[in-house]
This record gives structure tokens, sequence and C-alpha cells, in this order.
């Protein structure tokens, strides 16, 4: 196991896991920043391309670099989606899906314990709501 990963984003990263819906410490982040892998580092996406997706996990209509993240087919859970991996690791983020807004129409749906987040300067306010 990661030795920097708890047992929890070990399990999301490495074994390709799912954070249950609502539950993580991003899915109602409002603050201006950047989001990273939590795994290696790598910059995946920017607080201005996030959303409310309303599905539970934080939902962002692009990556920061389309050479930041890699797409992999994933037919497990009896449907076909496609998995959202970091490009520079290999770490499971989350999926991709083709509902999300305009002008990308994509929903990365992400899981909160696979990201870092670091916020801009000036955006001190405590809380995340």
């Amino acid at each position: 196991m990661d030795e920097k990963l708890t047992p929890e984003e070990h399990h999301i990263l490495r074994e390709k896991g799912t954070e249950l819906p609502f539950s993580g410490a991003y899915v109602h982040e409002k603050r201006k920043g950047t989001y990273f892998c939590k795994a290696c580092g790598n910059e995946l996406f920017s607080s201005d391309t996030k959303f409310d997706s309303g599905t539970g996990w934080p939902s962002f209509s692009d990556c920061t670099s389309a050479t930041h993240v890699r797409f992999v087919p994933d037919d497990s859970a009896g449907m076909h989606r496609t998995e959202v991996q970091c490009a520079k690791c290999g770490a499971h983020l989350g999926h991709l899906f083709h509902d999300g807004p305009t002008p990308t129409g994509k929903r990365y749906c992400i899981n909160s314990l696979s990201l870092d987040f670091k916020k801009e300067a000036g955006e001190d306010r405590g809380d995340s709501q």
C-alpha cells in the first residue's frame, strides 16, 4: 500500500473503488482553486470547470490538460462507462459521462478521496459552502 495514502484513499485510487455519494470533502467545495491527484500531485481540474451535478460526487466539465488524464473503457458494474485515470501514475479518479453542461457536454464524475485541493490566494473563507 502507498504509505502516504489512507486505506480509504488506497481503495479508491489503487483498487478502483468508489466513495459513497455526498460523502466526499469536495462535493460542495465552492472556493476557487486547483485539484490535484492525491497519489502523485498531477494537476487535474480547475474550480472554473466544477459544477453541481446533483450526483453526490465532485463534477467537472473539463480537465486542465488532456495529457494529464487518460481514459479507459470500463464494463464493470453491468454498464459501459469510461474510467478516468491520472495519466502520470495511473490512479483511478472516477468516470467520464457525456451529460454535462455546455460547451463540453462532459461530466467528469470524480471521487473526492482521489483529489487534493489547493485554493487560490485570497480564497481564505473557512467554509466550503
